[in-house]
């Protein structure tokens, strides 16, 4: 069969990575070795999961003739179609695992991301909420071993965020962030709350993908590069030097700035970066936007206007409102564990997947 046909050439292709990477040659080629180990590690999971499917085919054959032999003991028949018919469940999730290994990949999956994060509605609690979720995704990339980059900060005097840029690079890091960008709804009693009463507020995430120069070539004819002393709460250099950027794209008006590094051109070249991440992001929109085939699920669209999920803390309950899911665990989620969540949108991103591929 064809999938058959395209496993055994992964199979094949995984074996020749295996003796590639113990050639000495390649291991004193860093660039080299990087590339092939990428590859390596992508086929990993597709070859693993075959092998226990081609395991698993050997098995049912040999119990089917146990099972059907006329010399065989019935007690021994018996055991032996008892675990035929479990093999075979075996079978079948092996095969589903296998369907989903197997759709095309999102090339951008393994993109750095810059991700920006705005307090909404509430005042200083949607503040104080922007800086939890900050705080969730800073202890989260950690956990993954991905690097944090502050790119700028608004911060207000309660400690709470007006807004933050910051960019995270590091393994599949765009594949589990994409599913981050809306709008975020929290219910709690804020401290500064006598009466106990649940407030709701909001803070918006989007999540942008890093993009070379070569992807997207910035004309310094549409530039307007301004040069102002940094401003805001806290930061030992704060006011001394002008060395704060603002970049504003002239054609689309859109505008970035960038404080946070005591060097200009440290700042410049930040800056730079979050606009080729947003005028990526916003050519992106406008193509997608023309596809009548629109994802419903609407993860990774980076539509900062829909609700995607809300935080209840008297109830310590998370609810992605975009797949129904609800988690009864919201302080480890807080503290970094964001996982469970990740993987329950995965898993609804692959079933969609599957569904469009079965339909066309």
């Amino acid at each position: 069969m064809q999938i058959e046909a395209q496993l055994r050439q992964a199979e094949q292709k995984y074996d020749e990575l295996t003796v590639r990477l113990q050639d000495g040659a390649v291991a004193r080629d860093p660039e080299r070795f990087a590339q092939l180990m990428k590859e390596y590690k992508q086929l990993t999971p597709i070859v693993e999961t075959f092998r226990r499917y081609t395991e698993c085919r050997k098995n049912l054959d040999e119990l089917r003739e146990l099972a059907s032999d006329p010399d065989t003991e019935p007690e021994l028949k018996e055991m032996a179609q008892e675990e035929y018919d479990a093999e075979r469940q075996n079978l079948d999730t092996l095969e589903d695992e296998i369907r989903i290994l197997l759709l095309p990949k999102d090339q951008s999956d393994d993109r750095n991301v810059i991700v920006e994060i705005r307090s909404g509605a509430g005042g200083e609690e949607a503040a104080l909420f922007a800086h939890s979720l900050h705080r969730m995704y800073s202890m989260y990339a950690e956990r993954q071993g991905w690097t944090q980059t502050i790119i700028s900060l608004n911060e207000t005097e309660l400690g709470g965020v007006k807004e933050i840029t910051f960019s995270l690079s590091g393994d599949h890091v765009y594949g589990k962030m994409k599913f981050e960008s809306g709008v975020h709804r929290v219910q709690r009693v804020p401290e500064t709350e006598s009466q106990g009463r649940v407030h709701t507020s909001t803070a918006t995430v989007a999540v942008l993908q890093e993009v070379e120069d070569v992807e997207l070539e910035l004309d310094p004819n549409d530039l307007r590069i301004d040069v102002f002393r940094s401003s805001g709460a806290g930061g030992q250099h704060i006011n001394k030097t002008s060395s704060a950027i603002r970049v504003t794209h002239i054609p689309t008006g859109t505008v970035v700035e960038c404080q946070d590094e005591r060097s200009q051109y440290k700042n410049k070249d930040r800056a730079l970066s979050v606009l080729r991440a947003r005028l990526y992001a916003r050519a992106q929109a406008e193509q997608n936007a023309q596809v009548a085939s629109e994802r419903r699920l609407q993860i990774g669209t980076g539509d900062r206007s829909e609700k995607i999920r809300t935080y209840n803390f008297p109830q310590s309950r998370l609810t992605d409102h975009r797949i129904g899911f609800s988690l009864y665990r919201l302080e480890d989620v807080m503290n970094g564990d964001l996982d469970p969540v990740f993987d329950a949108l995965m898993t609804a991103e692959q079933a969609e997947k599957l569904a469009a591929q079965q339909n066309s």
